[in-house]
């Protein structure tokens, strides 16, 4: 069974890794970490940061390094607009299908092909081993999980059972999983501008992830 939202055993067994951000930002307002995985690509990725503007949001993007690698203008209006970047390794390397030092080396790789410099990574599948995941955090990295999976790339999943998920389960503290993906962006597309609007309505600030 799929499930949107993380059981609560899971956060207790792995503790370091990250599946809530803080309930409120400096000024005491609830709030909520969107992010993206699997970009950027001109195809999908401006229409998201167009959509993030127009709702006053920021949010945090996994990149895939061949992606940025490919796209660098995209890395740039990332960052320009005041979101986060983070590491989603450099070939979205499955960590139950690699050994550690290859998995490890690809997520540095990562930094050394793109030039992006950021400590948040999040393993693709949200799948890696506990060795790789202590290898990574000796090296400085928060390993961002989440807590609200949209489903965007299910084709089983309709937009509105997709904005039905996410409007039930949304709460402070919430990370969200979309993909800036071709996979997802019929999905996407549908899906987010009426989410945000929704976060707006119920007065929750959409923030970046901090390192």
């Amino acid at each position: 069974m799929r499930l949107p939202t993380v059981p609560f055993w899971i956060p207790w067994l792995f503790k370091h890794r990250l599946w809530q951000g803080p309930k409120r930002d400096d000024h005491g307002q609830p709030a909520v970490y969107l992010t993206f995985d699997d970009g950027p690509i001109p195809e999908v990725t401006p229409w998201v940061l167009d959509e993030l503007a127009a709702a006053k949001a920021k949010a945090t993007f996994f990149c895939i390094g061949d992606n940025a690698c490919k796209h660098p203008e995209l890395v740039t209006a990332i960052l320009k607009q005041g979101h986060a970047l983070g590491n989603h390794t450099q070939n979205h390397c499955k960590g139950t299908e690699t050994d550690t030092q290859t998995y490890v080396d690809n997520a540095l790789a990562f930094h050394t092909k793109t030039g992006i410099q950021t400590k948040l990574f999040r393993p693709p599948y949200g799948k890696l081993s506990n060795s790789q995941a202590r290898a990574l955090k000796k090296r400085g990295y928060t390993l961002v999980m989440w807590s609200l999976l949209s489903y965007d790339w299910d084709k089983s999943f309709s937009p509105e059972k997709i904005q039905s998920i996410l409007r039930k389960n949304v709460q402070p503290g919430s990370i969200v999983v979309f993909h800036d993906s071709l996979k997802a962006e019929n999905n996407l597309r549908q899906v987010l501008p009426n989410f945000l609007s929704a976060l707006n309505d119920m007065g929750l600030v959409m923030l970046p992830l901090k390192e």
